[in-house]
């Protein structure tokens, strides 16, 4: 599975959740993004036959490793884009909205140089 901007936003959602829900299921996937159930259930299978989550007999989804990884990597740039984007004078809910853009196409070498400049 090539890794596309529709599956690292699955795979921070379900990060995102784990950190406020004790479990995460398809419906909480579906409610925070805003898309039907039945399209969470076809991502999460896809997700799932290619190592990036793991779904147990009751239906709650947890992060692989390389889930996790990549997980960790789009809300870290998220994060620190947003923030940035908010220092420079951009409205907070516009920051949001650009650095969920920004944050799957920007290269590795231009975010760390990023991180560098403003760390």
């Amino acid at each position: 599975m090539t890794m596309n901007e529709s599956a690292e936003n699955y795979l921070e959602t379900i990060l995102v959740l784990s950190h406020s829900l004790p479990v995460v299921r398809s419906v909480d996937i579906a409610n925070e993004m805003g898309f039907k159930k039945s399209s969470v259930s076809v991502a999460m299978k896809n997700l799932r036959e290619n190592g990036y989550i793991l779904v147990s007999d009751s239906g709650f989804i947890t992060l692989t490793d390389s889930g996790m990884e990549i997980a960790e990597m789009i809300y870290e740039r998220h994060t620190l884009l947003s923030t940035w984007l908010e220092t420079l004078g951009v409205d907070k809910e516009i920051a949001a909205q650009d650095a969920c853009k920004m944050e799957h196409v920007i290269s590795k070498e231009s975010f760390d140089a990023i991180k560098r400049h403003i760390g």
